[in-house]
């Protein structure tokens, strides 16, 4: 997730991410980078999810963790370890 590529996964995440009896996860284990455009859009995202009462999380691979831990997001954009565990934070909730 870079510069290129923020406005379209933001633009697809908001469309569906608007229905409060429906929780969130966005899955970025395949994601090889993620730069500050890309982080910018989570950051979005979790804003409009906490403006609409929508539970989310995130769940990311060791590079997107490293990346989202450097700049101290990770409760912010409630990030998982895994997907797992991401799901039962959510039913828990």
């Amino acid at each position: 997730m870079d510069a290129y590529s923020d406005k379209q996964f933001s633009s697809f995440i908001t469309d569906r991410a608007d229905d409060p009896s429906l929780p969130l996860v966005i899955d970025l284990t395949r994601i090889d980078f993620i730069d500050s455009s890309g982080l910018g859009a989570l950051v979005q995202l979790a804003k409009h999810c906490k403006d609409r009462g929508l539970r989310f999380g995130v769940v990311g691979n060791a590079r997107v963790v490293q990346t989202v831990k450097l700049v101290r997001l990770e409760e912010f954009l409630h990030l998982q370890p895994d997907l797992p565990t991401a799901l039962g934070q959510l039913d828990a909730a």
